[in-house]
């Protein structure tokens, strides 16, 4: 068999830029679409098969190894773990990486993917549909994930015979044995592909955008991560997919937020309705709101609606609205608005600001309050 240097028509300390440049310019001058001639067809065989083998740094290694003539025999020590690797491979019956002696297949599965999602605190409420549009690898079109030109198919390998390893004699520090390591021309698949699709290079995918429909559930929030199996990027050769992950991200909302399936929001009151009592009508996240407000409300109180807050990611139902009310004393008062306060004062005859234990305080009820409710 001929050299694969020769055949490209480099030196053997070519750099891999030159060999790519050498097999580009005689794969243009040979290839089937170029030139239809049976010998034309023959040299581009070749020539691939030789740039199959030197483009790859370890196939490379290997064939440098064995000399000119292709067949891979030992032809000087490796690295002192290569040699024990080497021995110990063929001491358990010459199993390998790639699958104990069968070829390898080309077709793997696809990679994984993680996108990050934003979605705002009024669409986890009840869930909300996205169109997503993802970068990713896709099966190539031209070749349906076969790698080969069309009209085309692989070859057998003619170094391995198809078997996707090759027999290597090795002397180690314990005698000569032979292993079966994988070929390095065909790099374990038993097949090369002689003529490589245009389209995808010969990878079976290529890049593309596609738009994903996804529902997001009722319930998320920040750090979720929804798994939509097969959606992931295509694998090799036409390989499964891979899986596609959302990371889910919600949104600041300037009024209301969240503890855990409950809403929480903070409630303007008047004190004239503080003291009253008032009903409200306020809007929501998902729509409008009637809060009662009871007479003589304080600062830190409480109010529950019942069925307001966020559905649950697992259950059903949804949490509750929790307020926390807020009295707003006036300021600015006129004098005629004054003289009606002094009138309400004398009227009740409330007692002189004085302190209040600790347990009993302002600041002691207000806190209790606020941690109820947040």
């Amino acid at each position: 068999m001929a050299d694969h240097y020769e055949v490209l028509g480099v030196e053997r300390d070519a750099s891999q830029e030159e060999i790519k440049k050498a097999y580009r310019r005689l794969a243009r001058e040979l290839h089937p679409d170029v030139n239809p001639s049976e010998e034309a067809s023959e040299r581009f065989k070749s020539v691939t098969h030789a740039y199959e083998v030197l483009s790859d740094p370890d196939s490379r290694e290997k064939y440098d190894l064995g000399g000119s003539g292709g067949d891979f025999g030992f032809g000087g020590f490796g690295s002192f773990g290569d040699v024990f690797e080497q021995f110990f491979n063929a001491a358990s019956g010459g199993a390998s990486r790639s699958g104990g002696g069968r070829p390898r297949s080309r077709a793997e599965r696809g990679q994984d993917a993680l996108l990050r999602v934003d979605v705002g605190l009024e669409e986890v409420i009840a869930g909300t549909h996205r169109d997503l549009e993802v970068a990713t690898a896709v099966r190539c079109e031209t070749c349906g994930g076969s790698c080969c030109a069309p009209g085309t198919q692989p070859v057998t390998c003619d170094i391995c015979r198809g078997t996707g390893h090759v027999q290597r004699q090795m002397r180690s520090l314990l005698g000569t044995v032979m292993t079966s390591v994988p070929c390095g021309t065909c790099r374990g698949h038993g097949t090369v592909i002689p003529y490589p699709c245009a389209a995808c290079g010969g990878e079976g995918r290529v890049r593309a955008t596609k738009t994903i429909p996804v529902d997001i559930p009722a319930g998320v929030d920040t750090g979720v991560r929804i798994q939509l199996r097969g959606q992931g990027e295509v694998g090799p050769a036409g390989g499964p997919n891979g899986d596609l992950y959302l990371e889910i991200t919600v949104a600041h909302h300037d009024v209301f937020s969240r503890a855990g399936d409950d809403l929480l929001a903070t409630l303007e009151v008047s004190m004239t309705d503080a003291i009253l009592g008032a009903d409200a009508i306020l809007d929501g996240l998902d729509g409008e709101v009637r809060v009662a407000v009871p007479a003589g409300v304080q600062s830190g109180a409480a109010i529950t609606v019942k069925n307001r807050g966020v559905g649950r990611l697992r259950g059903a139902g949804r949490g509750d609205l929790r307020i926390a009310v807020q009295v707003i004393t006036p300021e600015g008062l006129s004098g005629k608005e004054k003289e009606l306060v002094q009138k309400l004062k004398a009227s009740r005859r409330d007692s002189a600001p004085r302190f209040m234990t600790f347990k009993q305080g302002l600041f002691a009820r207000l806190r209790e309050r606020f941690h109820g409710v947040f």
